[in-house]
């Protein structure tokens, strides 16, 4: 991933350096079980522990001329362990090594994700409960439809980032598998015993039934719940776009001090940040259809996924992690412009309050429900028609069949507060971070 949309931890995470740092673990690994077989001595087994040093720029030198990574490292290793090196990697099979350290930095990939999940959970959360009461207009299709409040939409982007939190932590449990299991996983040059030894200093399980790969479904499982949390943030910072447009301004993203919204136009404010999230979002959901596509190897393996799983699994866990902590920086200095929110509720003039209209009318007279919408509804367009002459309420207590309702009927019926007793409710069922 380039450094634009990635942190220095998860860049260190994904390197080269790291990850062969995790197949010399392994390798050493190993050859400690194999010691503990009388195979290796104990001045055999300090050598390969004290001197398997490597740079990676002489492996990436061997790896050019013989285009075999994992060999070219080995090679690397054996030119400073000496004649011990004829231990390591033995029995083992390239995918041993390198699937087996692909899941462990998914794990620690996922701890960086888990923390940055927890750093916006905490921000929503506090933002929810502070303007539990503000009262916006909802909408449905783009129109305004009944009142809600400010608090209880980002409720529920919360509680959608919790599933989604929950949903990864889940999925990384289903990728803490590991295997040393030989060529095609029959353990035909080493006990299963090794792999118990070496998947236990790992914190990893064991495969149940590989082959000479792990099962590409777990892969494809965490790469999916990346993306539907990738989708949530979507939905996240699509509202606070919607929100922030200029006709309604109702919310803004935080416009830092120097920062130019566009080198023609000196005015604009733009939702840089919502936006660079949202396009982010469609990368992610690209990588999961990408894992899903891995699953299907021929027989029992091939390496059409390695090239891929190169590109999607660093790139992946990078774009989110850096998604997750740009959205707690946006949402904890959201600005919201309470005066626009009420501007914005009175601007269809008292039609959000239609279906409490529609059910008064029905509950205080002898119409039929048809009757009664027939009345609301005529009343509603010409309001949407002509607003100068005259609001919802105002053309509903000039209605000649609407005599038996009175003004303290009225003021309850478009009372946004009387839509929204019950939001204590909602919240109480949402526990905080």
């Amino acid at each position: 991933m380039i450094n634009r949309y990635s942190t220095p931890e998860m860049r260190h995470l994904w390197s080269l350096k790291r990850k062969f740092e995790i197949w010399r673990d392994i390798e050493i690994a190993a050859c400690e079980y194999w010691a503990t077989e009388g195979r290796i001595t104990a001045g055999e087994l300090d050598d390969i522990r004290n001197k398997s040093h490597f740079t990676v720029e002489r492996i990436s030198e061997i790896e050019n001329e013989i285009h075999h990574d994992v060999i070219a490292f080995l090679t690397a290793l054996a030119e400073n362990i000496g004649p011990a090196s004829k231990h390591v990697h033995f029995g083992l099979t390239s995918s041993d090594v390198g699937d087996t350290a692909q899941m462990a930095l998914i794990q620690e990939a996922g701890r960086l994700i888990d923390a940055a999940f927890g750093v916006l959970l905490k921000n929503l959360y506090t933002f929810a409960q502070e303007h539990k009461d503000l009262i916006v207009a909802g909408r449905t299709h783009g129109v305004h439809a009944e009142p809600t409040t400010l608090g209880l939409k980002f409720l529920g982007y919360y509680a959608e980032l919790k599933r989604a939190r929950e949903r990864l932590n889940h999925a990384l449990e289903d990728c803490r598998f590991g295997k040393i299991s030989g060529a095609v996983g029959t353990y035909s040059q080493m006990p299963p015993e090794l792999e118990t030894f070496v998947l236990k200093k790992l914190n990893l399980k064991i495969e149940p039934v590989s082959t000479q790969v792990i099962p590409r479904d777990r892969h494809a499982y965490f790469m999916q719940a990346i993306a539907l949390a990738g989708q949530a943030l979507y939905r996240l910072m699509q509202e606070i776009r919607l929100m922030q447009r200029t006709e309604g301004r109702e919310l803004e993203e935080p416009f830092q001090k120097g920062q130019k919204g566009s080198s023609a136009m000196p005015h604009k404010r733009n939702p840089i940040l919502a936006e660079r999230i949202c396009g982010l979002a469609r990368v992610l959901s690209g990588y999961a259809t990408t894992a899903e596509f891995n699953i299907p190897l021929w027989h029992e393996r091939d390496i059409s996924h390695s090239g891929a799983e190169r590109v999607i699994l660093p790139d992946a866990t990078s774009l989110l992690e850096y998604m997750l902590l740009k959205s707690a920086f946006v949402v904890e200095n959201l600005h919201v412009h309470e005066k626009n929110c009420e501007r914005v509720l009175d601007a269809t003039h008292g039609l959000l309050f239609s279906s409490r209209a529609l059910l008064t009318v029905t509950e205080k007279t002898q119409m039929s429900r048809e009757e009664a919408y027939a009345i609301v509804q005529q009343a509603a367009m010409a309001t949407w028609e002509n607003p100068d002459t005259g609001n919802l309420r105002t053309r509903l207590e000039a209605h000649p069949k609407l005599n038996a309702i009175t003004p303290t009927d009225w003021d309850v019926v478009f009372d946004a507060r009387s839509f929204l007793a019950h939001v204590d409710v909602i919240f109480a069922r949402i526990k905080g971070p």
